[in-house]
């Protein structure tokens, strides 16, 4: 009846012990919510793994010693086997100490996005093991923390979109850079995006001369994880922008080479107008009826001819 009793006893005093740490959990989750709710997210599901267990274990041992079991040779074992398993699984063990190390150094948060490695994606779920990554398609990588060497976050505290923008050789880089702050003013006085940005643009200025364009850099400060939706719509409007001022945008040309014949000249194009083309059509079609009649003159004369100055081509070809 005696040990009854004490089971009963020590299974209430647990859970009055693991309702009171959920509660006081809850409760400092809710007082700092507005101020990193992510934080207290990552941190709460392993605090209450580690209470979960440490509350386990002791009270089976307080159970068993009531029971008359000496605890004391199985808590000898329990070493012995400790040391069993760390030596077997090293690597399982490296998994908890660079777990801990990365969650209670604050490195990530759950919805941070960073990269480990050669994966990035935002941060779904943590635990002292591994962690859980979504990128962009969908794909969930699951990443131990033992083979964490560095840890890239992309929305610690605050975040920067980087610009590098590039303008034809014979544009006034002073106008554009111009351009870009009335860009940036427009952009914070925007009820969608002011909240999201926290500094005005900084331009470094001219950063490179390229192949075929002048380089200019700059920059945007904005909240965590904002960067991507602020630079989307920078870019959008700079575009326009660009667009209605005349400002080019250099972007590859392609060169169509009709190849030679034998005595180096080239072959006739035929080109076909469309209606919409912006050349005249009565004179266009006047110069192709005046090609062809050159193409059927040239195809009437002998293929070997006799070497002759210019002057007796041109007479000979009338």
């Amino acid at each position: 009846m005696n040990i009854v009793l004490t089971v009963t006893v020590v299974v209430l005093i647990f859970n009055l012990i693991w309702e009171g740490v959920n509660a006081l959990l809850e409760s400092v989750m809710h007082r700092h919510e507005a101020l990193n709710n992510s934080r207290f997210q990552t941190i709460t599901p392993i605090i209450r793994n580690i209470l979960l267990i440490t509350l386990t274990l002791l009270s089976l041992m307080v159970i068993l010693s009531e029971i008359g079991i000496n605890i004391m040779p199985l808590l000898a074992g329990a070493g012995v086997l400790g040391i069993a398993v760390g030596f077997g699984a090293q690597t399982l063990v490296k998994d908890f100490l660079t777990g801990l190390t990365v969650i209670f150094e604050d490195l990530l948060q759950i919805g941070d996005v960073v990269k480990l490695g050669d994966h990035f994606g935002l941060v779904e779920k943590i635990t002292l093991r591994k962690i859980q990554l979504r990128d962009l398609e969908g794909t969930v990588h699951t990443i131990p923390f033992g083979e964490v060497a560095i840890v890239s976050n992309l929305t610690k505290d605050f975040s920067f979109y980087l610009f590098d923008i590039g303008v034809a050789y014979r544009e006034n880089t002073d106008e554009v850079i111009k351009i870009l702050h009335e860009i940036d003013e427009e952009l914070r006085e925007d009820d969608d995006f002011k909240d999201r940005i926290l500094e005005p643009l900084e331009v470094f200025g001219v950063d490179q001369f390229a192949d075929s364009a002048v380089m200019i850099k700059a920059r945007i400060k904005t909240r965590p994880i904002q960067q991507w939706n602020v630079g989307r719509e920078f870019n959008r409007r700079m575009k326009i922008a660009f667009d209605e001022r005349g400002i080019e945008i250099p972007f590859p040309h392609q060169t169509i080479y009709f190849g030679e014949d034998k005595q180096g000249r080239a072959p006739n194009a035929n080109v076909h107008l469309t209606k919409n083309s912006t050349v005249d059509p009565l004179n266009d079609e006047k110069e192709i009826g005046r090609e062809q009649g050159r193409s059927a003159k040239s195809k009437d004369l002998p293929e070997d001819l006799p070497e002759k100055n210019s002057s007796d081509y041109e007479s000979a070809t009338k």
